[in-house]
């Protein structure tokens, strides 16, 4: 059980939202979740016009910027630049704007801003909590990573050429406006990080131009050709680029067959190399036992399952508590932490494990009927014996909170 936007409905942005709501209604707007999912299996782009031109200014500001580029955090390779102008790699020279020992170097990094290149700054949403909540919110809804890149590029000016990526995005237009071109199709269909770069690619037909305004949203699929411009004039562009990081089917695969491998004899037998001269037949009677496995609904769910682990410890755990959390009350009224991952996976015994970004963590049918409950609010008093035990527990473990 992964609280979750609901399904089939907008989300609100009340202040009694979810953290998936909010997050669903910052990207999405209106857009029903399941249109959105949709449109994450599909490979057209959208654009979502602004509620108003401040729609996005709480996820970032350029001050925020300035003041992290005044941190012993600012380095490379999490800040970079870039400038379409120069020949061969767009990348502008690490020097120009890093010291010797990756720490920003400000004169030349403004020097080099100044003359038309863009500050590009990987991962912010590692260090900014505003995006952090924002990501967060996100992989509730879509169950895998979300990252958050920042592009600040200076009035005319152009960080990367025509390109495509390789996993979908939503650019946030948080300041300024950019000029946008966006060519129809793939090049290359659905390409992953591990999908060879083919190469000089001359996009083919007209493309699509928009300008992004302040507050409005694009959605773009990986493998989508594109470049984008900051506006002439004296506003600089400011744009959150929000990658959704999902697991291709070959990831789940190579998963699913790593964790097999443990249990599966087979899959340890040497690879007859001998046998090649036999030809593919040979080679394809041997593996088609174990491809059937890979098949069979319990190995990909137990991938599945440890994609949703992996998950739960790699991204930060924004667990609800601090260092010295207050036991509640039986009248204390309780909600899951907003901002922590977590899996419950029914077992075979009516009971259930909570995966999170701790150890797994075994309910009897009563917890996990108490669990439930508390996704939507309730008091240790109102769930029956031995939950006020239970709740400190989760508490402790930074899964529940007090519910506003």
């Amino acid at each position: 059980m992964t609280k979750t936007a609901p399904r089939g409905a907008a989300p609100g942005t009340t202040a009694g939202a979810t953290l998936a709501e909010a997050a669903w209604a910052q990207a999405f707007g209106s857009l029903p979740v399941e249109e959105g999912l949709a449109l994450r299996e599909g490979m057209a782009w959208r654009h979502f016009p602004a509620p108003s031109p401040g729609h996005h200014a709480a996820l970032l500001s350029i001050a925020d910027l300035d003041a992290f580029l005044a941190t012993d955090a600012a380095r490379g390779p999490r800040v970079s630049m870039a400038d379409s102008r120069r020949h061969g790699s767009a990348a502008v020279p690490q020097e120009d704007y890093l010291r010797e020992d990756g720490r920003v170097d400000l004169p030349g990094l403004f020097a080099t801003f100044d003359a038309g290149a863009t500050l590009v700054v990987s991962q912010f949403h590692e260090l900014h909590p505003a995006l952090m909540r924002f990501c967060r919110g996100l992989e509730q809804v879509f169950l895998h990573g979300v990252q958050a890149n920042i592009y600040l590029t200076p009035p005319g000016a152009q960080g990367f050429r025509v390109h495509y990526d390789t996993h979908d995005v939503l650019v946030l237009q948080v300041e300024g406006e950019k000029r946008w071109r966006l060519w129809h199709g793939q090049p290359v269909p659905r390409p992953t990080r591990r999908t060879p770069w083919p190469g000089n690619i001359t996009p083919e037909g007209q493309p699509v131009e928009l300008t992004l305004r302040a507050g409005e949203t694009l959605y773009v699929p990986r493998g989508v050709l594109h470049d984008a411009a900051a506006q002439e004039g004296e506003a600089p562009s400011l744009h959150v680029t929000v990658g959704l990081l999902d697991p291709s089917f070959a990831t789940m695969l190579r998963l699913a067959v790593d964790l097999l491998e443990e249990t599966e004899p087979a899959l340890r037998e040497s690879f007859p190399t001998w046998r090649l001269a036999e030809g593919a037949g040979r080679l394809a009677e041997l593996a088609r036992p174990l491809a059937s496995r890979l098949a069979e609904p319990a190995e990909l769910e137990r991938a599945a399952l440890a994609l949703l682990d992996r998950l739960a410890g790699d991204r930060p755990a924004l667990l609800g508590r601090g260092l010295f959390p207050a036991d509640p009350g039986p009248e204390t009224r309780l909600i899951l932490a907003p901002g922590a991952l977590h899996a419950l996976v029914p077992e075979a015994d009516g009971g259930a494990s909570l995966r999170w970004a701790g150890a797994p963590i075994a309910l009897d049918a009563a917890q996990m009927g108490w669990l439930e409950r508390l996704a939507e609010g309730a008091a240790p008093q109102e769930l029956g014996e031995g939950a006020t035990a239970f709740c400190r527990a989760m508490v402790r473990r930074g899964l529940l909170v007090r519910a506003e």
